[in-house]
Formats: structure tokens, sequence, C-alpha cells
């Protein structure tokens, strides 16, 4: 595998760096039950060009948030699915929109709107702070309606399949005070239902073939990304037992605007 990798340009020093990546991605994501996409994908951005990194992380977030789905009791399962079709659907259609622009998007825009976008998760999610407007936000975005829903769904999904930022996806989870483990198991479960489409229309689309790679060799990098990132989410889920919630959540966060502080420096040099 590492000679077939080799031969499309990714050498074991290269692999040993997107899995040291990947693996990081899934501790946060496995410790806060948030994280693993814009972690991973902001800093295989930094290494690669931004397209490469959002489909790169197509693998490793399905199979991560596969394994997070435990997190959900099998009776709460057919529950969760009749309340958040309505997202998941809208989500599908924006995710699919939001992929077909990705590879029309130049790099340094990419990056930085993945910057933004990596700011702008920090900003909604850390609890400390009521953000400006925030209230209304809730109230008018947020609503239990099956059209709000889709709505938010569809803006969910455009920033999803272009960035693999799921700010608006954790935004609208948190609006809802879910515990922490139900959280994590909509979370995935919403993620896991996205991924799944994302990994035909990403091959469907050509995005594959991104970088000047051949489609076959890049798809071979994200399945091999996928199992230090499962052992990142692992590990995670332990550490997640010993640790309380506003350190966990602190960590995380302070990561993050580092990474998207990184992203914006690197977008606006190239521009």
């Amino acid at each position: 595998m590492l000679q077939a990798l080799a031969v499309g340009g990714f050498g074991p020093a290269t692999l040993l760096t997107v899995a040291a990546v990947v693996f990081l991605g899934g501790l946060v994501k496995g410790t806060a039950g948030f994280g693993y996409a814009i972690v991973s994908t902001a800093v295989l951005a930094t290494l690669f060009s931004p397209t490469v990194a959002v489909v790169v992380m197509i693998l490793p977030m399905l199979v991560g948030n596969l394994r997070l789905l435990g997190e959900l009791d099998r009776a709460e399962i057919p529950q969760c699915v009749a309340r958040f079709w309505p997202y998941v659907l809208g989500a599908a259609v924006g995710t699919l929109a939001g992929m077909a622009m990705l590879g029309r998007i130049p790099r340094p825009v990419l990056a930085l709107g993945l910057g933004l976008f990596t700011l702008a998760y920090v900003a909604a999610t850390q609890p400390w702070v009521v953000l400006p407007g925030e209230a209304w936000t809730r109230e008018r975005c947020f609503r239990p309606g099956t059209a709000a829903k889709v709505g938010v769904g569809l803006v969910s999904g455009v920033v999803f399949g272009a960035t693999n930022a799921a700010v608006q996806v954790v935004a609208y989870l948190d609006s809802l005070d879910l515990d922490r483990s139900t959280f994590v198991g909509v979370l995935a479960m919403i993620l896991v239902g996205i991924s799944l489409l994302r990994l035909g229309a990403a091959w469907g689309l050509g995005l594959f073939a991104a970088g000047d790679a051949a489609p076959v060799t890049l798809l071979a990098l994200s399945a091999v990304a996928a199992v230090p990132g499962l052992a990142g989410v692992a590990a995670g889920q332990r550490l997640r037992r010993r640790l309380a919630d506003g350190t966990v959540t602190a960590g995380a966060l302070l990561l993050l605007t580092l990474i998207g502080l990184k992203l914006l420096a690197d977008g606006a040099t190239g521009l």
C-alpha cells in the first residue's frame, strides 16, 4: 500500500504526517464530540490544497462517526430519525451543491473560507460569551418546524460540502439542549448519512482526482487515513471520561482558533 501511494506522490513521510493529523482530529472528536472534520481538514489544508484536504477526510469522517453512533441507545434511533429527517434532507441537498462548488473555488479563497468558518465554529461553540444576536438567530433559524429544519439543513450542507465545517450542525444541535451522549450520537448519525452521500458524489464529480492525483490513489489515501482517525476517536472517548467538560471544550476551541488563524494567514498570503 505504501509503495502504491508513493507512485501517486504520497510517500511514507506524507502518510505518517496525514496519519498524525487525522489521529489528532479523531482525538478531539472522541473527547469533545465535535471538531474532527474541521481540525483535520484545516491542518491538512496547510499541507495540501484545501480541495485535497476536504476529499481526504471523507472516509475518516464516515468511519469515525460510525463508531460514535454507539453513543445513541438503539431505542432512540427511530425517534431521532423521525425528529431530524427534514434537517438531514436539507443537508443532503446542500452538501451536493457545496461539493459541486468545491473544484471551482480558488485555493486562497477556499483557505480563507475554511479559516473563517473555523473561527466561526469557535465563536458559535464557545460557552462563555453570549454573542450579539445569538438569541435572535436561535429564535428565527432554529425553530422546530419542518420548513425551518430543511432551510437550516440546506445552508449547513452547502458549507459542509465545500469546507467540511459542521458549525451549523453543531449550533443547531446545541440549540436543542441535548445531553452530551445524545448530542454526540445524533451529530454522528447526521454526519454518517451525509458522508455516505458525499463519497459517491466526490467520485462522480471527479474530486478524487484533485491535485493531479489519480482518483484511486486519493481514495486509497482517504481509506488509509481512516485507521488512525478511528484510533484517535477511541482514545478520545477514553480521555473524555477522565476530564471535566470545561477542560475538554477549552482545549478543543484553543486548538481550533490557532488553526483558523493559520488558514486565514495562508489564504491572505496567496491572494
